[in-house]
């Protein structure tokens, strides 16, 4: 089960605006659901209309009442709002984890980019489900829940705060994100399959489109993996790159050479170097290469370095 942290990896607000809006629609559709329970349409249950139009169905099959499924491409969206109305397990862990895990990734990327991130790991979750699941199992059924989301936002956290404490609920043991997140994936992939009625290819049909975004948008992936293609051959250049190439070698070369004679003792300034720094400068590396860094970066590097 989810827990709480030890520690936040980062002050922000307990509910941003997208975090609440989110939770706001998802608890106005479940009252919608739990209102269509008890009524009849033209003799038809409520609740039979709703899976039929704005659940996630299955693109061939036979429904609970021996109709074909009616599969529309904005189920992909709608069924992401919906959850078991038996009882409230299903949208309050839900909404739970992405409470607590989506408040920090969307204080960090802000609302809009958030939201569509959502949507977008709902979706793909969607596709895999539709898709995939008949392929490995003969039982088909409509798919509702905010859980391949909610699995997308989880492994944005783990690879955005790999090493924050999650203590579990049950049972009561403190683990680190990127473990957390980590065992939860693996189990999916063990779990796929099963007769639990659990549509286990959505959550990682979310897990792996999280994932993808992530290394093709957060600044330390995204530099990561273009490193990467270049190692591996399929790396481009443009062509005024390629000319200059030679001389920005060089001048990486001196300056590294010239950080060889910095000494802090030098600095009028007073410069304390701590471990909180030297991760900052090397952050700074990572993302824009040693030529981009201040004289009194290098001089906290060189000094570092000398220590070690």
């Amino acid at each position: 089960m989810y827990g709480g942290y030890r520690r936040q990896p980062v002050n922000r607000g307990m509910f941003p605006q997208v975090i609440k809006l989110l939770l706001i629609a998802n608890l106005i559709v479940f009252l919608i659901q739990l209102t269509f329970e008890s009524r009849n349409i033209d003799n038809i249950p409520g609740w039979y209309i709703l899976f039929k139009h704005f659940a996630l169905n299955p693109i061939a099959g036979l429904d609970p009442a021996g109709q074909p499924y009616n599969f529309q491409i904005w189920q992909l969206f709608t069924y992401q709002f919906m959850h078991d109305t038996s009882g409230f397990s299903h949208i309050f862990f839900n909404m739970f984890a992405l409470w607590m895990f989506g408040r920090y990734v969307a204080m960090s990327w802000g609302s809009k980019k958030f939201f569509w991130f959502y949507i977008l790991c709902g979706v793909v979750a969607g596709i895999f489900q539709i898709f995939i699941s008949p392929e490995i199992t003969d039982k088909v059924a409509w798919t509702i829940g905010a859980s391949g989301s909610v699995f997308g936002v989880l492994i944005a956290f783990a690879m955005m705060f790999p090493n924050e404490y999650i203590v579990l609920l049950i049972p009561p043991i403190p683990m680190k994100a990127k473990y957390f997140v980590g065992f939860y994936i693996v189990f999916e992939f063990l779990s796929v399959g099963d007769a639990g009625g659990v549509a286990h290819m959505a959550h990682i049909g979310g897990a792996l489109a999280g994932f993808i975004f992530m290394l093709f948008t957060h600044p330390n992936y995204k530099y990561k993996l273009s490193t990467f293609f270049k190692n591996i051959g399929l790396g481009s250049k443009s062509s005024s790159e390629s000319e200059h190439t030679e001389y920005k070698e060089a001048k990486v070369d001196k300056d590294i050479e010239e950080a060889k004679y910095y000494d802090l003792k030098d600095d009028k300034s007073e410069i304390e170097v701590t471990q909180v720094e030297i991760d900052r400068i090397l952050d700074k590396i990572g993302e824009s290469g040693y030529q981009n860094l201040t004289e009194r970066e290098k001089k906290i590097l060189f000094e570092a370095s000398k220590k070690k």
